[in-house]
C-alpha cells in the first residue's frame, strides 16, 4: 500500500477507535470489553501447505449469538448469513432470489406466499432441510418467553405480533408446514418487499429436531448445524471461530474457500498491523478504519468504498423537558454543521445527512428516494436562534433549563458529541454537557426514556426504505422518544401495505416529511463501507442492505 511505511508509524501513536455499524437494534453488539484475539499461525501454515484456499478476516468480537432470533447485530448476523441460509438469499445484484426455497408462489391478492424448497438443501449433520425447520424458528422468534429483538421484523406474517405481544396464540401465526418441502405463509396484508424482508438472518431456519433435543445447540462448534456454505468448524470463544466449507450445502460446487478464520481483534491497530503483516486479508466490515488515517488509507490502494444504508442521529427525549418543545429541538438540529463533522470528524469519505432515509433506495421511477425527498434539515445558525426564540417564547423560558448529551462510549462517538456540544454553544449559545456510558448501561436507560438527548444510529434491516421509519410509531421498540403521532402511524401503516408502488412512496415521503417537521431526532451522518482488502481476495459480497457473503469468494496466489 501507498506510504505504508507512514502508516505503520503513525499507527504507534494512535489509541483504540471503536466504531461497529449496529442493526435496527440500536447499536446492539458493538466491539466492547472483549480480548484481542490471535492468529493460530501454525495452524494457518499447516492449512496453506495442504493447498487450501483460507480467508483471514476480523469479527471485531465474540459473536453476541449464533441462535439466528438473538443475535440481533451485525458481529453476530455476518458469520450467520455464511454458516446458514434462509428461503431467499441476496444475490449478486442485491436482490433477493432463491435460497433453500428454488421458487415459490404468490396469491393474487398478494397474501399468501407458497415456497418450495430445494429437495437437495441439507443440514451439515446430514439432515434434510424441511419446512417445519422454518414453523420451528420463526414462532421461536415470535415466543414473547424468548424476547427476541428481531420479533417485530415478523409482523407482515398473519397473527405474528398479536402472540408476540401476548394477546394471541402460536396456532394463530399464519405459518403452515404444508408437506416436508412445502411452506405456505399467510400475510396481514400485501407486502411487496416481502422477500428482501426474508433475507435477513432472523428468519433463519433453525433444525427443529436438534434445537428440541439441545435448546443450546448455537452455543459451541461441536453442537452447530449449518444449512448455508460454510459449517462451524471450531470456536475459541472470544479469540477465534473457524468456519470449513459444507459439503453438505446444496449449492457447495460455487464455494471457493476451504476455511475462513474469524478472529476477534477490537483495536484498530493491532487489526490494520495483522493486515499489513497479512494475517488478515481484509479489515474494515466489523470494525471501524481509523479516522485519523482515513484521508491516507482511502487515497491508497487496496480499498474498497461502498454504500451501506444506515444513519447516525441524536434522539430526543420528548417527556424532558425542553424538548416537549417542537421548535427547540428543531433549533438544536439546524444548529448543526453535518458537513464538518462528516468531514473532519467522522471522515472514511462519510455522508452528511440532511434527511432521515439513507441513499440506495430505488423509487417506482428509478430514482433515488433521498433525492425525491430533498434536504428536510440545514444548517442554517440564523433559522436556528430564530427557533429557539420562538420555542421559549412558547414554555416561558428566560433560559433553558440543563440539557445533557448522552453517548455510548468510543472514541468517535466522543469525537461527534464534542463537536455537537461545540456548536450548540457557538451557535445558539447554549451550553450542553456531556456523558458516556458504557452499551448495555446506555441502551436501557435510552430505551426506558431516561436520557435527554442521546446518540442513536441505525442499519437498515431491509431493502426498503419504511424499515427507518417504522421505528417511530406509537410504542415501538426502536421509537425511545416519547412521541406518538396518529397521522405518522397511519402513514406507516400505509407505506406498508399499499400495493401500488408509486402511491406506496408518496405516503413514505409524506412520513419523513412529518418526522423532520416534528424533529423528534436529529440526522447526523450516513453510514458507507470502507474496507481494505488484500490483493489476492476477490468475490467478498458486500450489500448495501444486507450483511456480508462470502459464498463466492476466492483467494489467489
Amino acid at each position: 500500500m501507498k506510504n505504508k511505511k507512514l502508516l505503520l508509524v503513525l499507527l504507534a501513536l494512535l489509541t483504540a477507535l471503536v466504531l461497529a455499524a449496529c442493526t435496527a437494534n440500536e447499536d446492539a453488539g458493538e466491539p466492547e470489553g472483549a480480548d484481542a484475539g490471535e492468529t493460530e499461525e501454525g495452524e494457518g501454515q499447516d492449512e496453506e501447505a495442504a493447498g487450501e484456499k483460507v480467508l483471514r478476516l476480523n469479527n471485531g468480537v465474540e459473536p453476541t449469538s449464533l441462535d439466528p432470533s438473538i443475535g440481533f447485530d451485525q458481529v453476530s448476523w455476518d458469520p450467520l448469513n455464511n454458516l446458514m441460509e434462509g428461503l431467499t438469499r441476496l444475490d449478486q445484484d442485491h436482490v433477493a432470489g432463491p435460497g433453500v426455497a428454488e421458487d415459490w408462489d404468490v396469491s393474487e391478492d398478494g397474501l399468501t406466499y407458497t415456497f418450495h424448497l430445494r429437495e437437495d438443501a441439507n443440514w451439515s449433520n446430514g439432515d434434510p432441510v424441511v419446512a417445519e425447520d422454518f414453523v420451528y424458528a420463526w414462532k421461536y422468534m415470535l415466543e414473547p418467553a424468548n424476547a427476541s429483538s428481531a420479533a417485530f421484523l415478523a409482523y407482515f406474517i398473519e397473527g405474528a405480533e398479536a402472540f408476540n405481544n401476548g394477546e394471541g396464540s402460536a396456532e394463530d401465526v399464519n405459518i403452515t408446514a404444508v408437506d416436508e418441502k412445502t411452506l405456505e405463509v399467510v400475510l396481514e396484508a400485501p407486502t411487496g418487499f416481502f422477500l428482501d424482508v426474508l433475507t435477513n438472518p432472523a428468519f433463519f431456519p433453525v433444525n427443529h429436531k436438534v434445537a428440541e433435543e439441545n435448546p443450546d445447540w448455537h452455543a459451541e462448534a461441536d453442537s452447530f448445524v449449518a444449512n448455508g456454505p460454510f459449517l462451524l468448524e471450531s470456536w475459541d470463544h472470544d479469540s477465534e471461530m473457524v468456519f470449513a466449507k459444507n459439503p453438505e450445502y446444496w449449492d457447495a460446487g460455487a464455494v471457493n474457500l476451504d476455511k475462513i478464520h474469524f478472529a476477534m481483534v477490537n483495536d484498530e491497530n493491532t487489526q490494520y498491523q495483522m493486515f499489513e503483516t497479512g494475517e488478515l486479508d481484509s479489515i474494515g466490515d466489523a470494525t471501524s478504519i481509523p479516522a485519523e488515517m482515513s484521508d491516507e488509507l482511502i487515497d491508497g490502494d487496496n480499498v474498497f468504498i461502498g454504500d451501506y444504508g444506515g444513519l447516525e442521529f441524536f434522539r430526543f427525549n420528548i417527556t424532558e423537558e425542553p424538548f416537549q418543545n417542537k421548535n427547540i429541538r428543531k433549533a438544536f438540529a439546524y444548529a448543526i454543521n453535518r458537513e464538518d463533522i462528516a468531514n473532519y470528524v467522522v471522515k472514511n469519505g462519510v455522508e452528511p445527512a440532511y434527511g432521515f432515509v439513507s441513499p440506495g433506495f430505488t423509487t417506482p421511477d428509478g430514482g433515488d428516494f433521498r433525492d425525491a425527498n430533498g434536504n428536510l434539515v440545514e444548517f442554517d445558525p440564523d433559522t436556528a436562534k430564530e427557533l429557539l426564540e420562538q420555542g421559549m417564547e412558547e414554555e416561558g423560558y428566560s433560559e433553558l433549563p440543563s440539557i445533557v448529551l448522552s453517548y455510548n462510549t468510543s472514541d468517535t462517538n466522543k469525537a461527534v458529541a464534542e463537536s455537537i456540544q461545540n456548536m450548540l454553544s457557538e451557535n445558539l449559545g447554549v451550553e450542553v454537557s456531556l456523558e458516556n456510558q458504557e452499551w448495555n448501561v446506555f441502551a436501557e436507560a435510552q430505551q426506558n426514556l431516561e436520557l435527554q438527548l442521546s446518540r442513536s444510529s441505525f442499519i437498515n434491516d431491509y431493502s426498503d426504505p419504511v424499515n427507518f421509519l417504522e421505528s417511530f410509531i406509537t410504542d415501538s421498540y426502536m421509537n425511545r422518544t416519547g412521541w406518538s403521532n396518529e397521522e405518522y402511524d397511519e402513514l406507516i401503516e400505509k407505506g406498508k401495505t399499499e400495493t401500488d408502488e408509486e402511491q406506496r412512496y408518496e405516503y413514505l415521503y409524506e412520513a419523513e416529511r412529518l418526522l423532520a417537521e416534528e424533529m423528534v431526532a436529529m440526522p447526523i451522518r450516513y453510514y458507507n463501507t470502507v474496507v481494505l482488502e488484500a490483493d489476492h481476495v476477490e468475490g467478498i459480497l458486500r450489500h448495501p442492505v444486507g450483511y456480508f457473503d462470502l459464498k463466492y469468494t476466492d483467494v489467489t496466489e
